[in-house]
């Protein structure tokens, strides 16, 4: 496991989703990549707690980072609610509705989402030159 990307993908979920505390997961499936590859295709969970380190599951994440072209894109869902609007970042944000994929308004707690995936992309897009 790459632990500069799971500690890039936490410490920028803490920063944009102040005050909840993230702790990031990879599914048994899904190999972290290292960062400067190539392609940073992977799926991530954001576990998260609360600042007296309570459990908050109907908070947490799934995060999908994949290449298309030269492009990263980055997807946020709730793991909890397969219902909840989905967030794809490219670039620009577009939320979708997460039973029917057709696009939807920004869901009340989408703001640090769109901040987070934004951060993740501008961040991972410049250790990808770094790596070149």
């Amino acid at each position: 496991m790459n632990a500069d990307l799971i500690q890039l993908v936490a410490a920028a979920a803490d920063l944009c989703r102040k005050p909840l505390r993230h702790a990031v997961l990879t599914p048994i499936d899904s190999p972290v990549p290292v960062l400067g590859q190539d392609s940073l295709d992977c799926c991530l969970i954001l576990q998260v707690r609360d600042t007296a380190g309570e459990r908050w599951p109907e908070s947490d994440l799934e995060m999908e980072i994949y290449q298309s072209g030269h492009d990263m894109h980055i997807t946020l869902a709730w793991v909890s609610d397969d219902g909840r609007p989905i967030l794809w970042q490219g670039s620009h944000p577009v939320w979708m509705d997460g039973l029917t994929g057709l696009r939807c308004e920004r869901p009340e707690q989408g703001a640090p989402l769109e901040a987070l995936a934004r951060r993740l992309r501008a961040l991972l897009a410049g250790s990808q030159d770094g790596g070149s």
